[in-house]
């Protein structure tokens, strides 16, 4: 008895394309939005300055950006530890435009992303100039 492992056929296994792929990645990619250099999933709306609502749900999003900013690139942190609330900080390793995003979830509700803007270097304060005095005898 012959099994389908054992048969000496030719070309039984079909390897994928890579170009499906990629099309899907592209289709992610491009109907996305930028804000200040920083990549917002499609749908998303405007809140505040620099604050958003995510389209989708906590994970969702956080699948979205895993394929825009890989965590190997760009470095990810929790930054709340409370019950019922979510969120994560993805740091912008270039500091070109934005210093990182901080997508968040309080009590199962909305999905919100805050592009966190550069640190402006804050101008050196003057000090006022002291007019010499006269001098007395």
């Amino acid at each position: 008895m012959m099994r389908r492992l054992d048969t000496l056929r030719r070309h039984s296994y079909k390897a994928r394309p890579l170009g499906g792929v990629l099309l899907a990645l592209w289709v992610t990619v491009a109907g996305a939005e930028v804000v200040s250099g920083a990549q917002l999933p499609d749908g998303s709306q405007k809140v505040g300055e620099n604050r958003y609502r995510a389209p989708r749900d906590f994970d969702a999003t956080l699948d979205y950006y895993k394929s825009v900013y890989p965590a190997s690139s760009y470095p990810r942190k929790s930054i709340v530890n409370q019950p019922g609330v979510k969120a994560v900080h993805i740091s912008n390793p270039t500091g070109k435009n934005f210093e990182g995003l901080n997508i968040y979830e309080a009590n199962n509700e909305e999905v919100r992303i805050y592009v966190v803007p550069l640190q402006q270097a804050p101008k050196p304060v003057k000090k006022p100039e002291s007019k010499p005095g006269r001098k007395t005898k």
